[in-house]
């Protein structure tokens, strides 16, 4: 029996080819294996991290506040007992009695080239503006005196009482505080504001 060798291999190349896939239609196949072996977040997977994240959000927010709460309330203190030196030393330094504001025993912007009665430079150009760590700060002289020193342009006087309310109760600060010649820091646990040495006085002394 004779075999057409042409026929067979003929047969053979047609079934060859007939048997195999285009180049593109195998890759589109290896694509498609590829991409089912990959694995993503679900939307329970994604909902969980994002509960964790407010969780700790809620947890950490509070915290933070309070502690910059505390760190402008003890700025204040600070600054009020600063405030008191400062007109103590005013006072020692130029003999007008307290100085008659914040400016006058202060640093401008820029300061001067020297201290004076009007520009003392005790205190730093911030605090000398009256605000300072979320805290605005009030200085009342009372009690003028009659005469005023050669040079300075208001007189001083006999007394003084200082203010320091925070900006946004329960954000900027939680208590206000006062104090005047005596150097007593006083606090008002509600954070209002103080009007006077009176109700400067009334007041809770710091301990």
């Amino acid at each position: 029996m004779r075999i057409n060798l042409c026929s067979f291999r003929g047969t053979r190349l047609a079934i060859k080819d007939f048997g195999t896939p285009p180049v593109s239609t195998l890759l589109a196949k290896e694509r498609e294996g590829e991409m089912k072996g990959e694995k993503g977040f679900s939307l329970i997977e994604l909902l969980v991290v994002v509960a964790i994240i407010l969780i700790i959000a809620a947890i950490a927010v509070p915290n933070l506040l309070r502690a910059r709460i505390t760190a402008n309330e003890a700025s204040a203190v600070g600054s009020v007992r600063t405030i008191n030196t400062a007109a103590n030393s005013y006072s020692s330094t130029f003999g007008n009695g307290f100085p008659p504001s914040l400016a006058a025993m202060g640093t401008a912007n820029p300061p001067g080239a020297n201290s004076s009665c009007n520009e003392g430079q005790f205190i730093d150009n911030v605090l000398t503006a009256g605000t300072k760590s979320g805290y605005s700060f009030t200085y009342v002289m009372a009690n003028a005196n009659a005469t005023i020193p050669a040079g300075c342009a208001a007189a001083g006087g006999s007394s003084y009482f200082i203010a320091a309310v925070p900006q946004a109760v329960g954000q900027t600060g939680q208590r206000s505080f006062c104090s005047d010649q005596s150097g007593v820091i006083r606090f008002d646990p509600a954070g209002g504001g103080i009007a006077s040495d009176a109700a400067c006085v009334a007041l809770s002394a710091l301990q």
